[in-house]
């Protein structure tokens, strides 16, 4: 999924006043919580990206050719399953095994969409720093193919730094715990690792991906101060604590992934 595309769906939203959370139509994104105008200003927070010839940008290049080297292995193919944003239940199962229980609209429709109103904020809260600097992602610099391919000529007009991924997937993670802090280590580690997937993936820089992670901690930070959000936060956390009472295991093969995320390299 394009950010670009994300961010065109959040400035048609983002002049509504927030609404009462609903699942949001199968492939779309639900309006978010925050107006465009009060979020955290990327272009603000984020430093420019590791100049040519830098230490930190030797860094980036090193992670890179190692994620190249794992092209076809578990992790490659977990990398390629964490870029997929617009499936419908696309998060929610991303995190259901750190979580312990499934997470979708069908079995936690408040948390659903808690999340995929949230996603909406972080995901673009990345672009005026993407448009900033519009970095050049990994695949263009080192030749070697994306575990997207089809979405390459799309990503080639979207700034790599920082990373928008990695920011949805941190930034899901933090609300999670909030959610069910018992599982807090679980939930910040998926987080992590699905920023990570985009290095796997050939598509955005270590710096990208840390980068990422600092605009989701602050965008979290910002939903908190939201009342909306807050209201939505407490319904979803009495339906989860339903659900683990009821003992609905995850649908993902956690074993699988499990053992795709100790490889990484």
């Amino acid at each position: 999924m394009s950010l670009i595309f994300l961010a065109s769906v959040q400035t048609a939203l983002a002049q509504e006043p927030a609404k009462a959370p609903t699942p949001p139509p199968s492939g779309l994104i639900a309006n978010g919580y925050l107006k465009i105008s009060d979020l955290p200003d990327s272009a603000v927070l984020v430093p420019p990206p590791p100049a040519p010839g830098s230490v930190a940008k030797k860094r980036d290049e090193e992670a890179a050719a190692a994620a190249v080297a794992q092209r076809g292995s578990a992790r490659w193919t977990l990398a390629i399953a964490d870029a997929e944003l617009m499936a419908p239940d696309a998060i929610g199962q991303t995190f259901s095994c750190a979580a312990g229980f499934d997470i979708s609209a069908k079995t936690t429709p408040a948390l659903a969409a808690l999340l995929q109103r949230s996603l909406a904020n972080i995901a673009v809260s990345t672009m005026a720093a993407k448009r900033r600097y519009q970095r050049a992602r990994p695949f263009m610099e080192n030749g070697q193919p994306s575990c997207t391919p089809a979405m390459e000529p799309i990503l080639r007009k979207d700034g790599s730094y920082p990373s928008g991924h990695s920011a949805i997937g941190f930034g899901t993670g933090l609300i999670l715990t909030q959610v069910v802090p018992s599982r807090a280590t679980e939930l910040i580690a998926r987080g992590r690792a699905f920023g990570d997937s985009r290095r796997i993936c050939n598509v955005h820089w270590t710096s990208d991906i840390e980068e990422g992670r600092f605009m989701a901690a602050a965008t979290v930070a910002r939903l908190n101060a939201d009342p909306v959000f807050q209201k939505d936060l407490a319904i979803a956390r009495k339906e989860v604590d339903s659900v683990i009472e009821q003992r609905t295991g995850p649908r993902r093969d956690c074993a699988a992934e499990a053992s795709a995320l100790s490889a990484t390299r």
